[in-house]
């Protein structure tokens, strides 16, 4: 559905029917909450102030997990939680979300030993319901991990777990939900929030951030699902903060520079926090810091030099053969953490990642939450939903997990034809089965259409990489307002590729001009603004960052 469509249907549901459900935010908690509504029969409409997946659900670490230092805070329910929902996702969205194998080097004098590892992660097996832990001698491991540094390595444990494109799971999920008649719109902003009877939120009045055209919609149910942003509506009732924002900073560095088949978590050797890298899309994401975020929310988050120091130090240490050094670093990236604060002198990574669902005054907040829960912490808030909502009515009876399918398999017969279709080849006709199920067909439409120069490959070698008639389909079809939705979330070529993928953007402008009508004067301000963007937030940081 086009924007102007779905534009369309906000304001004929103003002059008619209020929506079932209002969801604020498109990240991954509000794509979950309009999914799990629409498929229940609700009617359903979903807004994103800025683009689908811009903030925290497109920065995250990739990781679809159970949480092994979680299980380590005693957070046992959130663990086996975790672990039954990452199952779902490797099921129902298999490629999208894929199995990772973790290493754990153990080194003489660590203070988690052999058998403390061995330990948690017995206990996380059993949580999991399967056994992945497996203790690799000195020589095993480095046979997996050659560049390790062999300074008193004793060997390591191997265990399983996650990744995913966090962007595109968002995306998948929303085109899921539009699939059973939601309305998803970006760049729509909530300038305030309604009152029915009684004070309670009725809807919003809302800013199209595009044409700056107002729309007033009335919702049965408005859902806060804006993350680390939740406390700015939350405020509008005059409640008081619950969120404490905690920034997490990563980096990526090319496979030849830092080669990992696996990931390798270790502790950092100044304060003895998990860091991690792991090989990711074709290259190597490291991560993450752990630190309170005191910058305005409405700023575009970037990594300090101080955490790019850090992570650099982490890699350096325990791959000290490979000579790493701030030259090797592709890009950057930092997203802010919606943690439920506890009101306790915690060191940030001591805050639980329990979510917070409540309804206050008419408001029904979700926030708090982990990428890997979203489905779960969706179907308890509209649990909640479904007082106010018949068509949620169903949900009350689910007591437990969802047993339901995460995401629509593609059916036989779409699988059968791009598998078949000996010009996108195996491995790129099951990319785009993982990414886009049964809407895979539009992409072999357009091949269809434009030719054989829509598979050209972009980005790092990998085994699933993305082609040019992707970025042609995110512009017909994805919503993309401005050229960082679509190089930074309906593709990580700005992540993957130096300098943003500036090499691509003599080819885009010739796109942009043919999918999105952009002049010659537009194309000048979107890059302008992207390179702008790129050099601020996901860039090698200057020494004065702070």
């Amino acid at each position: 559905m086009k924007r102007e469509q779905a534009l369309d249907g906000l304001r004929a549901a103003g002059m008619a029917q209020p929506f079932d459900v209002l969801v604020i935010g498109g990240g991954i908690a509000g794509a979950g909450v309009a999914l799990e509504a629409a498929r229940a029969g609700a009617r359903v409409a979903l807004v994103e102030a800025r683009d689908f997946a811009s903030g925290t659900s497109s920065r995250s670490s990739k990781l679809v997990h159970g949480g092994l230092r979680y299980l380590a805070q005693g957070q046992f329910g959130l663990t086996r939680q975790s672990l039954r929902e990452r199952n779902a996702l490797l099921r129902d969205a298999a490629g999208l979300v894929a199995p990772l194998r973790f290493l754990l080097p153990v080194r003489e004098g660590d203070k988690n030993g052999r058998a403390l590892l061995g330990l948690g992660l017995l206990a996380y097996d059993v949580l999991a319901r399967s056994r992945s832990r497996v203790w690799l001698g000195l020589e095993a491991l480095l046979q997996r991990s050659p560049w390790l540094g062999r300074s008193g390595l004793r060997g390591g444990w191997s265990y399983l777990d996650a990744q995913t494109d966090d962007a595109r799971l968002v995306l998948r999920a929303l085109a899921e939900a539009r699939s059973h008649g939601a309305l998803t719109l970006n760049h729509l902003a909530v300038e305030s929030l309604s009152r029915g009877e009684q004070g309670q939120v009725s809807g919003a009045l809302l800013r199209d951030a595009i044409s700056g055209e107002r729309l007033a919609v009335a919702a049965r149910c408005v859902i806060n699902a804006t993350g680390a942003w939740a406390d700015g509506l939350r405020q509008q009732q005059g409640l008081s903060p619950r969120l404490r924002p905690l920034r997490g900073s990563h980096l990526l560095l090319p496979a030849w520079a830092l080669p990992v088949s696996e990931a390798v978590a270790f502790a950092h050797p100044d304060d003895g926090r998990p860091v991690f890298a792991l090989p990711w899309l074709g290259a190597t994401l490291v991560g993450t810091t752990d630190l309170d975020h005191r910058e305005s929310l409405d700023r575009e988050p970037g990594i300090s030099r101080a955490e790019f120091d850090y992570l650099l130090r982490a890699l350096q240490h325990q791959f000290p053969s490979l000579d790493l050094g701030e030259q090797q670093v592709l890009s950057t990236w930092s997203g802010v953490r919606p943690v439920l604060a506890s009101g306790q002198d915690l060191a940030p990574s001591e805050e639980t990642r329990e979510h917070f669902i409540a309804e206050e005054a008419g408001l029904i907040t979700v926030t708090g939450g982990k990428l890997t829960t979203f489905r779960a912490s969706a179907l308890q808030a509209l649990r909640l939903a479904s007082r106010r909502v018949p068509a949620l009515a169903m949900l009350t009876a689910l007591d437990g997990p969802s047993t339901a399918p995460v995401f629509a398999a593609a059916t036989l017969a779409t699988r059968r034809r791009l598998l078949q279709d000996r010009r996108l080849g195996a491995a790129l006709a099951q990319r785009w089965l993982d990414l886009y199920g049964e809407q895979a067909l539009a992409l072999q439409a357009l091949v269809d259409e434009r030719g054989a120069a829509e598979l050209q490959p972009l980005g790092p070698p990998a085994p699933s990489r993305p082609v040019w008639g992707e970025l042609r389909h995110a512009c017909r079809s994805e919503a993309v307002e401005h050229l960082d939705d679509l190089l930074l979330r309906r593709s990580r070529l700005g992540l993957l590729m130096p300098e943003g993928a500036a090499e691509l953007l003599p080819r885009l402008r010739l796109l942009c001009a043919e999918e999105l009508h952009w002049s010659d004067s537009r194309w000048a301000l979107e890059a302008q603004r992207y390179q702008d963007c790129i050099r601020r937030c996901y860039g090698v940081p200057p020494e004065d960052r702070t």
